[in-house]
């Protein structure tokens, strides 16, 4: 991997760790099901600008295509997306970043079982263990990583871990009937699916006052929309084409660490020596399952 791609690797991991504290915020002031669903329908409206004044760019129009990413909209975006904001409201950005971490020692077991080119070895059977063994020693130990609650909500741990879940259904489905197609129509369709799907199950369930949001919690819906979700996914369209997704795969060493360290500064969540263990023993889970070869390692927070 070149050493070009290092500031863009800190940046992407920038952009998706504080994506995390900012939605805290924003959670704080919108129903989580609503602030998604506003998220997620900002985010498409960009894809679509793009479509509208790139000359490179047309909207697609693959069957298999709008199928499988309706499939990933719904079941890989819209519910693990509402999961990990839900998550939001039980514990701080760090566990939650945390947690998600753990989405390769998943994707490992699942790809082990369901594609015959990636068994299962001991390498990565290692990093599974080890990585799953630093979630654990977070959850046993009960960490929120905020100061006024003593003990984390297993709610909290169980969103994380069914918002993982998920995602790896939808990775499994990339890597087995989607690696044909282009990775940025795929995103553009998968948002707008997911927008279109939660923005009415919150007004159903919800409703929409918004009288309640002050101008702090739309600077977060607004940066969660444009620099969480598109612009940081543009970055990673970048990286990824750039140098590669060896170098891409780096920032999930990254996010973590920005999300508790700004958390810390700017919620006054905390930083426990447990949870710095916990780090350590999934950084290295997540070391040696990558191994040499590349994957994307965790999902969009």
């Amino acid at each position: 991997m070149h050493t070009k791609a290092l500031p863009y690797v800190g940046l992407l991991g920038l952009m998706w760790g504080t994506n995390l504290v900012v939605m805290r915020v924003g959670v704080g002031q919108f129903d989580p099901l609503v602030f998604v669903g506003i998220r997620l329908l900002l985010s498409s409206l960009a894809f679509v600008v793009v479509y509208t004044v790139s000359g490179r760019r047309l909207v697609p129009t693959d069957r298999k295509l709008w199928l499988y990413a309706t499939f990933l909209g719904i079941v890989s975006t819209a519910i693990p997306m509402t999961a990990i904001v839900s998550s939001l409201t039980f514990q701080s950005s760090g566990v939650t970043a945390l947690l998600i971490t753990t989405a390769p020692a998943y994707i490992t077991i699942a790809a082990h079982l369901f594609l015959p080119d990636e068994r299962m070895n001991s390498r990565k059977l290692l990093g599974v263990l080890l990585a799953l063994g630093g979630a654990a020693l977070i959850v046993l130990r009960g960490e929120s990583g905020l100061p006024d609650v003593a003990q984390g909500s297993p709610i909290g741990y169980g969103l994380v871990l069914s918002a993982v879940m998920f995602e790896t259904a939808g990775t499994i489905l990339i890597r087995r009937r989607m690696q044909s197609f282009s990775s940025f129509d795929v995103t553009a369709v998968r948002l707008t699916v997911a927008g279109l799907t939660v923005m009415p199950v919150a007004i159903w369930l919800r409703g929409f006052d918004l009288s309640a949001v002050t101008g702090s919690g739309w600077v977060s819906l607004v940066y969660a929309a444009f620099i969480g979700a598109f612009t940081a996914q543009m970055l990673a369209f970048n990286i990824t084409k750039r140098f590669g997704a060896t170098a891409f795969s780096l920032t999930s060493y990254v996010v973590p660490v920005v999300a508790a360290i700004v958390g810390v500064l700017w919620l006054k969540e905390t930083i426990t020596i447990w949870m710095v263990g916990g780090m350590v023993l999934i950084g290295g889970g997540i070391l040696l399952i990558n191994g040499r070869r590349s994957a994307k390692l965790m999902p969009n927070p």
